[in-house]
């Protein structure tokens, strides 16, 4: 429309091939429209062609801009769907249950399509949500899990966090927990095979999606032969409920 504008006020008599425009130029407009489009996107039926020094510069301008223009829309848009992405499915909720005299929080995660992974690495942090002076503030820990790093993520990845002395969770009853509203930011990535580069994904469990005292169910079985394994990746969200204390003092 713009670059239609311009021809109209250079001339539309300036453009070869221009049909008997009429009284009221509307004719002439949808003309130098349609010629501009086809200029924009170097279609160029070649029925209308520029006249002049100010017809073929403004021509030539619009040209470059359709290549430039297309040329960058390609790209952003190759860029946006051909990144490379972990496609890794988590479970749904996060469990705190006993783990070596301990309790624990834990989370799994599989890989939810053929990509085969490599130098798994998981990073842990925590955020407690509490008040200060009638002030609402947000505290960051780094959480050590059991295991940071895998070499193949083969079946699926239970992360586990102990409670120990070392963990800001320690000491802390069920109710406190809830009390600081903590959420569990979660940072995975990984060298993809398929597309021959490091992958990563994010997602967090907030106080809302831990359950508290349950434990995950298996996500892969044998088969009948014995010589292959089957992960089911519907299970990865199944737990059961087991009995645990709110307050839990830690024994040998």
């Amino acid at each position: 429309m713009l670059f239609a504008w311009g021809y109209v006020l250079i001339g539309v008599e300036h453009l070869e091939g221009v049909s008997n425009t009429g009284s009221d130029g509307m004719s002439g407009f949808l003309q130098a429209f349609f010629f501009s489009s086809q200029t924009l996107t170097t279609v160029g039926y070649g029925h209308i062609s520029p006249i002049g020094i100010a017809a073929n510069s403004l021509a030539a301008v619009e040209s470059f801009l359709g290549i430039l223009s297309f040329a960058l829309v390609t790209g952003l848009l190759y860029g946006r769907f051909t990144r490379p992405k972990a496609y890794l499915k988590f479970s749904q909720q996060a469990v705190i249950t006993m783990h070596k005299g301990f309790r624990a929080i834990m989370f799994r995660f599989a890989s939810s399509k053929n990509n085969h992974l490599t130098d798994v690495e998981v990073q842990l942090s925590l955020a407690f949500h509490v008040r200060e002076n009638g002030q609402r503030t947000t505290q960051f820990f780094s959480l050590k899990p059991e295991m940071s790093r895998i070499n193949s993520l083969a079946l699926s990845w239970t992360i586990v966090h102990v409670m120990n002395e070392e963990s800001p969770f320690w000491g802390m009853s069920w109710t406190e927990m809830q009390n600081v509203q903590f959420e569990l930011l979660v940072f995975v990535k990984g060298f993809d095979d398929h597309f021959s580069n490091q992958v990563q994904q994010r997602t967090s469990y907030t106080v809302n999606e831990v359950i508290y005292g349950a434990r995950f169910l298996p996500t892969f079985r044998r088969s009948d032969d014995g010589k292959t394994t089957f992960l089911e990746l519907d299970k990865i969200s199944l737990y059961e409920v087991v009995p645990l204390a709110e307050e839990f003092t830690a024994t040998e």
